[in-house]
């Protein structure tokens, strides 16, 4: 399928009445459509998918041109998303350990490639964490530095283990043993 296709059928999904914080709505792709200003229009699409839940095909539509546009990050970003529809959301803000703390000294790459291990209160029946792995994707930013601070995104491997989880719990994260993060949870939705 080619890029104008895959947008149309994107944009099609979006509600009219939709429109982001600066007022863009779906005629303004459409306007970006019409003179083929495909990587603005898939732009100005992302954006419209913050506004409200929008379903996995329009994800996936995205990320279909988001690919054929050789967009990296774009594409991993609708893919994200689109698993998000399915699995539900998780945001936290995240603050890593600094080196001098025993934290990582490399910064965390920010496009969902780090699985971290989690402590999200389950315990194995000698009462030893049992950790939960999830994806880490760092919002706005390529990457997250060690010591520094951000909004992440979590998707979990096993997405019913983190059901229990409320806005406001502090989880921990560990790529050892020692904690290398912790996470004030921001958000969490299942999916309907």
């Amino acid at each position: 399928m080619d890029v104008l296709a895959l947008l149309k059928s994107a944009s099609l999904l979006v509600p009219e009445e939709s429109a982001t914080e600066n007022d863009v709505t779906v005629d303004d792709v459409w306007e970006y459509l019409a003179h083929d200003e495909w990587e603005v229009a898939l732009g100005l699409l992302e954006e419209l998918g913050d506004v409200r839940p929008l379903p996995a095909v329009f994800w996936a539509s995205m990320a279909a041109a988001a690919e054929e546009l050789r967009l990296g990050r774009s594409a991993a970003w609708c893919h994200w998303r689109e698993g998000e529809t399915r699995n539900g959301v998780i945001r936290a803000d995240l603050t890593l350990r600094a080196p001098s703390d025993g934290g990582r000294r490399s910064p965390v790459p920010g496009a969902g490639v780090l699985r971290p291990m989690w402590d999200i209160g389950h315990r194995t029946p000698t009462g030893e964490p049992a950790y939960a792995v999830a994806r880490l994707w760092v919002e706005g930013a390529p990457a997250l530095e060690p010591g520094g601070r951000a909004p992440v995104r979590l998707a979990p491997l096993t997405p019913e283990l983190w059901r229990h989880l409320r806005p406001g719990q502090v989880i921990t994260l560990h790529e050892t043993r020692p904690v290398g993060g912790t996470a004030v949870l921001l958000e969490v939705m299942v999916p309907e």
